[in-house]
């Protein structure tokens, strides 16, 4: 009946898409699917902006199940040894519309987490001025709808049960509870009539659909003859979902009987339990006492399943799980890093990621066997690393798949005796880790070969830290946290590993020369403050050099880094200097009173020490100071233009020669520091900004004030006897 079914609506706020360069542009929505879910449906908005720096563009969509999607829009390699599996993506085109919607419908899908990844094309790379341009806003919201069967009927293993398909139109769902340690799994299909007493055609699917893979399996069954499917390895302690829908007439319902029937492996275990006593006692003494009487009572069982090793289908190895911090976890066997593995039954160790909080690093799973311990010379060492349920029949051509999911295959050998494996996002799930001694064809006697191998297994938000040319950044999208590398110096790729377009050492070190060499331009500069006189304004030019070359030795992206203290001062230093220098420039050619000049000078610094504060990128935090020292300049030279009835400056050298040099080398600056500068030319194009401005100051300056005299040291000497024979002359002249 239709009220047996239930619909739920969620829905999280839109975000503004980003161009794309690293996963950080890349913006995430998370929703959690509810169990019995029967139909789920996003509803996917994307809309741009009314202006006319809108056009048009292309949005892209990924979808994944369990863990946050894979993506590699840019094309670049990943890290050697990492699994990689395309995600299942959408495009979504906004043209002439100012807004599109679009509807993905998912039946029968896998409860849980899902994740949604959206994001606009290749970054252009160019360095935009925040407010000289206005880019188009391109936002983009994700809308969940599920249809939940409130009753889902159970099927009990072992239990034939019948049921009935209504009709085509409303299949039958069922659910049934897989068991842990499940090794196989039988569903049988029997008794198909239709209401109309004809031979009935139905088609069952098992599994849920999970992105971007999906192993759901389909079974079509024809007549009243028994129709079974088997499986091996299921999902172990899940629901099962069991649709069955009727390929028949609209109006004949379908009467059908079911069976599942489990096969349950008997596990053993190569270690005793009482590890976990002497591992509390070592590390929480104090903590055992509460729980000492049910660990030991619980250590007589492995002791049994040990004595038993030859009947049971697998070896346990008990596990730790320590976490270190923030998607990061270490897992730590009990026994040691060896583990035993047999070619009897394959050993099995746990690896616990279902915390909901795991998804968002690199599963990082690195084998090594000990050579001397393999009593075979030439025999493998077969791994596979799955979710949800372990693979428990491992050989040399088995692709580690299980069920409904695909694992990922290790092996080492004496002639290969390292292997490491590394799954990017790994889904929310109980991980396992099945280990199993192969021996050729030809050797006998393999049913006694053992061998040890020494497991690492940890979870890392970056692996290997992103490399020296990348830094790991912790993402989060309200309560989930996830982990990114955001490459430098031409360097690319997930952990910045692709040196496709990789800058030389070389190409570093000339950068790094570039940007800071460059600000000894301010040294001319300098000297001609000094040379008339005005000496805080070469104070504030040598503060500037100082700082603005420090900054770029410490901002650079490559080897050639020098830090001489900490980075977010320097750069605050850097624009401070840069903007002050420009204000005191522009009030020194205003020709003010001196004490009108220094309140200015102090107060102006401390005005623009605020705002740099507030917003470090913002045009305003220039062209404010800028256009207000302007303004101060232009009213004192119409004042004293007004003052001396002629243009002021009144001398066409000085326009000539200093003034229009100074404003055109001025004007280039500012173009080629807000238009020009991309990642690919920064370290020129900014070292000509560099040049540019300092330039521009020396011809800027105006001229020194004509009562004083030119730095001459010999005058300097006599200075104090002239200035007292000077006074005594007024003296006496005024009595």
């Amino acid at each position: 009946a239709d009220s047996l079914y239930v619909s739920e609506y969620f829905s999280q706020s839109a975000q503004k898409l980003s161009f794309y360069s690293w996963y950080g542009n890349a913006k995430l929505f998370h929703f959690h699917v509810p169990e019995d879910t029967v139909l789920l449906r996003w509803l996917l908005q994307a809309s741009r902006g009314k202006g006319p720096e809108c056009t048009s563009m292309e949005i892209t969509v990924h979808f994944r199940h369990g863990a946050p999607p894979v993506i590699n829009p840019l094309g670049t390699r990943f890290p050697a040894n990492a699994t990689v599996r395309p995600s299942y993506n959408i495009s979504i085109t906004l043209s002439s519309a100012v807004q599109n919607t679009t509807f993905v419908n998912v039946t029968t899908p896998a409860a849980g987490d899902w994740f949604i990844a959206a994001h606009l094309p290749q970054a252009a790379g160019r360095i935009e001025v925040k407010g000289f341009s206005t880019p188009c806003p391109y936002m983009f919201q994700a809308d969940m709808f599920v249809l939940r069967l409130t009753d889902m009927p159970v099927l009990e293993p072992g239990v034939p049960m019948p049921h009935t398909v209504v009709s085509p139109a409303k299949p039958l769902h069922v659910k049934v509870f897989v068991p842990k340690h499940a090794a196989a799994m039988r569903f049988q299909l029997s008794s198909c009539v239709t209401s109309e007493q004809r031979a009935c055609t139905v088609r069952v699917l098992l599994g849920s659909i999970t992105l971007p893979q999906s192993f759901q399996r389909s079974l079509t069954c024809t007549g009243s003859t028994n129709c079974s499917l088997a499986l091996e390895s299921p999902p172990w302690e899940k629901w099962l979902q069991i649709m069955v829908e009727s390929l028949g007439t609209a109006n004949a319902s379908v009467s059908v009987e079911m069976l599942a029937t489990f096969t349950v492996c008997r596990p053993g275990s190569s270690s005793s339990f009482l590890n976990f006593i002497s591992l509390n006692q070592s590390q929480a003494g104090a903590r055992l006492g509460a729980a000492g009487g049910s660990a030991v009572a619980a250590a007589g069982a492995p002791r049994n399943a040990s004595g038993q090793r030859s009947s049971s289908c697998l070896q346990s190895q008990p596990v730790v799980r320590e976490d270190l911090d923030v998607v990061s976890v270490r897992y730590r066997l009990l026994n040691g890093p060896g583990v035993p593995v047999s070619s009897l039954a394959p050993t099995l160790l746990l690896l616990n990621l279902n915390t909901g909080m795991d998804s968002g690093g690199s599963l990082v799973v690195s084998l090594l066997l000990n050579k001397t311990s393999v009593s075979l010379a030439n025999a493998t060492v077969a791994a596979c690393v799955s979710a949800a349920s372990p693979v428990l029949s491992l050989n040399a051509t088995q692709n580690c798949s299980t069920a409904f999911s695909q694992g990922y295959p290790l092996s080492v050998s004496t002639s290969s005796a390292e292997a490491t494996l590394i799954v990017l996002y790994p889904q929310t799930d109980d991980w396992f880790l099945s280990l199993q001694l192969l021996c050729p064809r030809a050797q006998g006697g393999c049913a006694g070969a053992e061998g040890r191998v020494s497991v690492f297994a940890y979870l890392t938000p970056c692996f290997n830290d992103c490399g020296p040319y990348g830094q790991c950044s912790l993402l989060r999208r309200h309560g989930f946290l996830y982990a990114g590398c955001s490459c430098k110096a031409g360097w690319g790729g997930w952990s910045c590993t692709d040196d496709s377009k990789a800058q030389t050492v070389g190409t570093q070190n000339l950068a790094t020369l570039l940007l800071t060499l460059s600000n000894l331009m301010f040294l001319p500069a300098i000297a001609v403050a000094v040379y008339r006189f005005y000496l805080v304004e070469a104070s504030v030019y040598t503060y500037t050099m100082f700082f603005s070359t420090f900054y770029h030795a410490c901002d650079q992206p490559g080897v050639a880094v020098l830090c001489i203290m900490d980075y977010d001062t320097l750069q605050y230093c850097d624009f401070l200097g840069s903007v002050v220098s420009i204000w005191v420039t522009i009030l020194c050619m205003a020709r003010l009173k001196k004490i009108l000049k220094y309140v200015l000078f102090v107060l102006g610094t401390l005005l623009i020490a605020m705002s740099l504060q507030l917003d470090r990128r913002g045009v305003w935090n220039m062209m404010g100071p800028c256009l207000f020292a302007l303004l101060i300049m232009v009213t004192a030279w119409v004042h004293h233009g007004a003052k001396r009835r002629h243009c002021y400056p009144s001398s066409w050298k000085r326009w000539v020669f200093y003034l229009l040099p100074g404003i055109t080398l001025a004007f280039i600056a500012i173009s080629v520091y807000a238009f020009m500068e991309t990642n690919e030319n920064y370290y020129y194009t900014h070292s000509i900004w560099h040049v540019l401005v300092a330039c521009s100051v020396a011809f800027l300056l105006p001229p020194r004030d004509k009562h004083k005299k030119p730095w001459a040291w010999p005058q300097k000497l006599t200075c104090r006897y002239q200035i007292c024979q000077n006074d005594r002359e007024e003296l006496y002249a005024v009595t």
